[in-house]
C-alpha cells in the first residue's frame, strides 16, 4: 500500500436539516453534490501527491435536478453555476473517485460513505461502485494518534489542521470538501511524520491501537 485516500463530501441541507436528521417536510434528500479527494503518500516523505474536485449534478427521486438553496451557497461557497458548468453524475462521479484513487482504501472525518454510496446512489438508482470495505473512519486513527476523545467529538474535519497548528491549516474554506479533506490529510502526514501513525495502521479493518 504506497499511498491512502482522504475525502471529503459536501451534501444538500438546509437550515436546521441536521438536527432533524434531513426528516423535515421540506428537507432535501442529503445527496452529495460536491467531493473533495487527497492522495497521501505512505511512504516515508509521507507527500500529498495530489488532489481532486469533482461536482455532481444530483438529482431527486423523481429525477429532476437539484438546485442548491441560498442557505447551502452561503455555508460552501459553491454555487448553482458551478454544478452547471462542471457537475457530472453520480455515476461518473465515483468512476473518478475510483480512477484516483487506484485501488487504495479512502479515509474519511466520520463516514462521508453513509451520503456518498448509501444515499446518493439509492436516491439516483444506481448501485455503489465502491464496496464499503475500501471506506475507514479517519477518528479511529487520531485516536490511535492520542487525540483526546472530547476534543475529536468537537472538531471538525476543517478545523483539524488548525487544531494541530500546522502551517495552511486556518486560511482554508470550511465546508469546501477539498480544502476540508486537506486539513484532515495534513493532520494525518504531521501525524505520520511525528510516528503517532505509522502507514500500518491505515490498514482496513481499522482499530484504534492501544
Amino acid at each position: 500500500m504506497t499511498h491512502v485516500i482522504i475525502f471529503d463530501c459536501e451534501f444538500l441541507t438546509r437550515p436546521g436539516a441536521k438536527s432533524r436528521m434531513w426528516c423535515g417536510p421540506e428537507d432535501p434528500d442529503p445527496c452529495v453534490v460536491q467531493i473533495g479527494a487527497v492522495k497521501l503518500s505512505l511512504e516515508p516523505d509521507f507527500a500529498i501527491a495530489a488532489t481532486e474536485k469533482i461536482f455532481i449534478k444530483s438529482r431527486d427521486r423523481s429525477g429532476k435536478t437539484c438546485v442548491v438553496a441560498p442557505f447551502f451557497v452561503e455555508l460552501t461557497g459553491i454555487t448553482q453555476a458551478q454544478v452547471d458548468a462542471e457537475g457530472v453524475s453520480q455515476t461518473e462521479a465515483l468512476n473518478r473517485l475510483e480512477r484516483f484513487a487506484d485501488g487504495a482504501s479512502l479515509w474519511s472525518w466520520g463516514k462521508d460513505e453513509f451520503f456518498l454510496l448509501a444515499i446518493s446512489c439509492y436516491v439516483a438508482g444506481i448501485a455503489p461502485s465502491i464496496a464499503a470495505h475500501r471506506f475507514g473512519n479517519a477518528g479511529n486513527l487520531l485516536l490511535t494518534a492520542g487525540m483526546p476523545r472530547d476534543d475529536l467529538e468537537q472538531t471538525t474535519s476543517g478545523q483539524l489542521a488548525g487544531y494541530y497548528g500546522l502551517s495552511g491549516g486556518s486560511d482554508r474554506r470550511h465546508h469546501d470538501a477539498l480544502d476540508d479533506a486537506i486539513s484532515v490529510a495534513l493532520c494525518l502526514q504531521h501525524l505520520l511524520r511525528e510516528s503517532r501513525l505509522t502507514p500500518e495502521d491505515f490498514q482496513l479493518p481499522a482499530s484504534v491501537r492501544s
